[in-house]
């Protein structure tokens, strides 16, 4: 049995060295219509894009943890859909505090989850606005259809894209989760989508959500490395940190 087990961590530990985890973007995606996605954002460093996020009240981002690089220089940018042009209406705010999970390892990829608290409110307009986050533990069923969307690359040797790119993905079992990336999968805390190498997530939007039924029930993670390798897609399980942001943000 220990031989097994030990077998077992020295495969996990192969895997993750060689498909490791990327960092998440959009794969055979499309444009998204502009400004249809009012709540995302675009977490910059001198103006390059790092990741996304999400608006989740007028003076809090949710993203992962893994995007805490350089925390107090990152301007969120709201109100965008290309990103590379000065539009009408975006709002670029300094970040206040950065909250990452007290439990997050980037090690073991978990507990991948962050709050940045904004140093002032975003003013809610038409190309700006809040979306919804489930309920404590809200599941979403096997085959639900979801989008996803971000600025990230749409090939692994690609570009960061200029304009927001939009993509189709459906939630992925548990079981077959688990199947491909072990322990490293969480069915408590992460869920998945289906990914076949042509539709999925890559390098340069962690942090974005996925949305199922208008609601931001994942935070993209972690997929192959690189991005289209047939592995699943990996996505923070927002229905499980929900009694954690509301801690946090009362802060």
């Amino acid at each position: 049995m220990y031989t097994s087990l030990r077998l077992l961590c020295l495969l996990l530990q192969l895997l993750l060295h060689h498909t490791g985890a990327s960092d998440s973007g959009i794969i055979g995606g499309q444009r998204a219509k502009p400004h249809s996605r009012p709540y995302m954002a675009s977490l910059q460093i001198d103006g390059s894009h790092l990741c996304g996020g999400f608006l989740i009240r007028k003076d809090f981002i949710l993203t992962s943890a893994h995007c805490s690089h350089r925390c107090k220089e990152i301007k969120v940018v709201l109100g965008a859909h290309n990103i590379r042009r000065k539009e009408a209406l975006i709002q670029k705010i300094p970040v206040k505090k950065c909250y990452k999970h007290n439990l997050y390892k980037i090690a073991i990829y978990d507990y991948d989850i962050m709050l940045i608290k904004l140093q002032h409110n975003a003013a809610l307009n038409k190309n700006v606005k809040v979306i919804e986050l489930p309920k404590y533990k809200e599941t979403v069923p096997d085959e639900t259809q979801c989008t996803m969307s971000g600025w990230g690359k749409t090939t692994p040797q690609g570009q960061f894209e200029s304009v927001l790119q939009e993509v189709s993905l459906k939630i992925q079992s548990n079981k077959e989760c688990r199947t491909a990336w072990h322990n490293v999968f969480s069915p408590q805390r992460t869920l998945c989508t289906h990914f076949n190498g042509k539709k999925g997530i890559c390098q340069g939007d962690s942090g974005g959500p996925l949305v199922c039924k208008n609601k931001a029930h994942g935070i993209a993670a972690f997929t192959g490395n690189p991005c289209n390798m047939n592995y699943p897609n990996v996505f923070m399980k927002v229905s499980f940190f929900i009694p954690w942001i509301k801690d946090t943000m009362q802060e």
